[in-house]
């Protein structure tokens, strides 16, 4: 069953320049970005952005330095104002909030988690983990409990009268995930939060995201241009180029299907035997026949390939919570390691 839809972009355009509207007119028209820049020297940053966030579910919005990813995800607090279109939360249209609303919404529905961390260095771990309550004249004995919880949860407990540069750059990232938790809200942007992050903190830093996603069942809208990062995080994948949507979907079925040459380039270095899962690869349904074993519909293929000891003849039973869900053909992974071309 699919969850409710709680961040909602309709036909959203974003155009840099001075007389943006009447540069509209013309990508409306038919006129491409290069051609904007050129004749009018204004920029199209998005083009007709039509995206659905589901609640309690990771979006990944990723692509290439300048596809837009970070002026999209700007557009969902309105840090950035759209040339058209609307940006719906919860079926609202944030487009039409005054400041009141805007300062709520940023508050108390929203939270945001930045590359470079954003910590204040003239207040405590602890401080800058309460910032959102804080922000709303809350005091420091109210926020405290809380913060403090969730300084414990990302690992921090102890740190707490620590200052931003007495920790390192993995450790400050975890007070801004702390302090996007203390603030409550239903939603979290993640804004390349890993990317200045070493590769092994950054791994951590990704695993402790999903164990607390698994725990808190947040809707999180994370940018990135690292493509194994996306696919290890995202239950819904969004690919730009150019301020353009080029495809989006279940990640497994954008490896499994890419929709053009771009998508196909792009995803065609990526360990599919690492990142594939037996449920985009198995056939639902009863077990015919003599099996080598039972498999779990989320092991990698790369997992089937180990117990299987490169046996291409043996068929497995598949399961999801112990109860048999289907079956998986060593022939059928085999095929699946091949990168399919585009349609």
């Amino acid at each position: 069953m699919n969850r409710p839809v709680k961040v909602s972009i309709r036909h959203l355009y974003k155009i840099f320049g001075d007389t943006p509207q009447a540069a509209l007119a013309d990508v409306l028209g038919g006129m491409s970005k290069a051609n904007l820049l050129a004749t009018r020297r204004h920029v199209l940053g998005l083009s007709d952005i039509n995206i659905d966030m589901h609640e309690g579910e990771i979006t990944v919005i990723m692509g290439l330095s300048g596809s837009g990813k970070s002026t999209l995800i700007r557009h969902l607090n309105r840090l950035i104002e759209p040339t058209a279109g609307e940006v719906l939360v919860d079926g609202e249209n944030i487009l039409t909030f005054n400041e009141t609303r805007l300062r709520d919404l940023r508050r108390k529905t929203m939270s945001m988690v930045f590359q470079k961390f954003a910590l204040l260095p003239h207040r405590t771990v602890l401080q800058n983990a309460g910032m959102a309550p804080a922000t709303t004249g809350i005091p420091i004995s109210r926020y405290q409990p809380d913060a403090q919880k969730w300084l414990e949860r990302v690992g921090l407990g102890g740190y707490g009268d620590r200052y931003p540069h007495q920790l390192s750059g993995g450790m400050q990232q975890r007070v801004g995930i702390a302090r996007a938790l203390t603030s409550n809200s239903g939603i979290m942007l993640m804004d390349e939060a890993f990317s200045a992050l070493d590769p092994l903190i950054r791994t951590d830093m990704q695993d402790l995201l999903l164990e607390l996603q698994r725990e808190l069942h947040k809707t999180i809208v994370f940018i990135s241009h690292d493509l194994d990062e996306a696919l290890k995080l995202a239950d819904h994948l969004v690919i730009l180029k150019d301020g353009l949507v080029v495809q989006q979907g279940e990640p497994q079925e954008i490896l499994l299907n890419p929709s053009d040459p771009y998508i196909e380039a792009f995803v065609g270095d990526i360990n599919r035997a690492r990142v594939l899962r037996v449920r985009s690869v198995m056939v639902e349904g009863p077990v015919e026949g003599e099996i080598a074993g039972s498999v779990d519909a989320d092991d990698n293929l790369e997992h089937v390939l180990s117990l299987s000891e490169g046996n291409p003849t043996h068929r497995y039973r598949v399961t999801r919570k112990g109860e048999p869900v289907g079956m998986l053909e060593m022939t059928t992974l085999i095929r699946a390691l091949v990168p399919k071309r585009a349609a």
